[in-house]
């Protein structure tokens, strides 16, 4: 090890939209090929796992929570910086300075990393509802009905709506595959 080698911080880096896991994979084979694993951790694609009814079936995907960036663990110094910045589909350094980026504190890298293990233990579901919300029905009896959303419980994916049927608002207990966003 060289002295060099210093401290591992996670740095953010901007991609080509679209081509985050493209960036992740090639970042990964150039530091193989170049033999800068010793500056290098964790190459991270940040994506939760969320459900959503299609075609009145349960279906998972991945989402990106961070769409056009990639976390970077390293030790920042002129050949680790240059291996990164000149991959192709890296726009550069989020933070900091041009030639000196700054990496993001430990507090939001426990934030993300804690929020990915959420996304593995309960998906989320693809669209979320808050109160306030005017969404339609989209299914059962009250089809075509609009109402406001009062209650939101992700853990059994429904929603207290308030719909008005004959002049009269009347809370309606649903599923989130029941509704869309109005």
């Amino acid at each position: 090890m060289s002295d060099e080698v210093q401290k591992m911080r996670w740095y953010v880096v901007q991609a080509f939209s679209g081509y985050e896991g493209r960036v992740q994979k090639t970042l990964i084979e150039h530091i193989k090929l170049n033999e800068m694993e010793e500056y290098f951790g964790e190459i991270l694609v940040p994506t939760e796992e969320v459900v959503e009814m299609r075609a009145g079936q349960k279906r998972k995907s991945e989402r990106k929570f961070f769409p056009g960036y990639v976390l970077v663990q390293m030790a920042m110094n002129d050949a680790s910086w240059h291996l990164v910045k000149n991959t192709d589909r890296v726009m550069g350094f989020i933070g900091g300075t041009k030639e000196r980026p700054a990496p993001i504190s430990p507090k939001e890298v426990e934030n993300i990393l804690n929020r990915l293990q959420e996304s593995v233990d309960s998906p989320r579901p693809r669209t979320l509802f808050e109160a306030g919300q005017i969404v339609r029905v989209v299914d059962g009896p009250f089809s075509d009905f609009s109402g406001t959303v009062e209650e939101v419980d992700y853990d059994k994916s429904r929603l207290k709506v308030s719909v008005s049927i004959f002049g009269r608002a009347t809370p309606v207990d649903l599923e989130f595959s029941q509704v869309e966003k109005d």
